[in-house]
């Protein structure tokens, strides 16, 4: 039932961003957005439509913001796998867009994406009201800014030359804003839609974002490459601290499960409703990649 759903959620983000490309110039850069966006999870757009549905907000209208930050994490991913940054060659089992193109084209790539992602959260052909979109879109400009993603991303690169090996509490405010912020941002945006308190879905994407980093440290020691689409073994070559390496893999395990745990008891009061956000909850651990 539920990779049914998580499926279905991204063949609808997927078509709706499918259908957006086409209304551009057909250029390399163009190209390569267009590339960057197809394929993933879309756990980020999946959260935006689940949470919308506790609320009974339409999917023509959660199809928005959902397509929104599937762009911006595209984006995230493409500067991500910059030589400058984490110098990678392979994304989702395919070249990554500085190798199939060049630096330059990825570094424009990336920043099309971004604005294509405030773009969807604030066009007017929604529906969605003005005070809406303009919550949600300056939402989405601190969770993936210098108050969010941005400032992560810098902490990270930061704790690859650091004399000290992070520490624990280091670690967790780092991912806070690198692998967080959206998250947290996808999980409330249905309330957003919804005009509803945003509190207990804030609680349990908290719980979820930590969890869902705890997990990439997992598999990054005892993952499947070729399932993963993407180099593994990274952070131990590199010497950085993660949460497998300050706790163990056994207790990095265990300190998941907590925390998806926390996460059920957050959106209790949603009751039935909130079924499929504990069943993706479960689903961040369990995941091959």
């Amino acid at each position: 039932m539920f990779r049914a759903r998580l499926a279905e959620n991204a063949g609808h983000v997927q078509q709706h961003l499918m259908q957006v490309c086409d209304s551009f110039e057909q250029t390399d850069v163009t190209h390569a957005m267009r590339y960057a966006l197809d394929g993933g999870k879309r756990l980020r757009a999946h959260l935006v439509m689940e949470s919308a549905r506790i609320f009974g907000v339409e999917d023509t209208m959660s199809i928005w913001p959902a397509a929104a930050i599937e762009a911006i994490h595209a984006y995230s991913l493409v500067h991500d796998d910059l030589p400058s940054m984490d110098n990678d060659d392979l994304r989702r089992g395919q070249p990554t867009v500085h190798v199939k193109w060049d630096e330059a084209t990825a570094i424009l790539a990336g920043d099309g994406l971004q604005a294509l992602g405030f773009e969807l959260v604030s066009t007017e052909e929604s529906g969605l009201a003005p005070t809406v979109r303009a919550q949600l879109a300056l939402g989405l400009s601190r969770a993936s800014g210098a108050r969010g993603m941005v400032i992560g991303q810098a902490k990270d690169i930061a704790a690859e030359t650091a004399a000290v090996p992070l520490t624990l509490d280091q670690i967790i405010d780092l991912q806070r804003g690198k692998t967080g912020a959206l998250i947290e941002w996808s999980a409330t945006a249905g309330a957003v839609l919804a005009q509803e308190d945003t509190r207990p879905l804030e609680q349990y994407a908290q719980a979820i974002g930590l969890a869902f980093q705890i997990a990439d440290d997992i598999l990054d020691v005892e993952g499947d490459a070729s399932k993963a689409g993407k180099r593994l073994g990274k952070d131990e070559e590199a010497g950085k601290a993660t949460f497998v390496s300050l706790l163990g893999l056994d207790a990095a395990k265990r300190r998941a499960a907590e925390l998806i745990e926390q996460s059920h008891d957050a959106i209790k009061c949603y009751g039935e409703k909130a079924g499929m956000l504990r069943a993706t909850a479960d689903f961040i651990i369990a995941r091959d990649r």
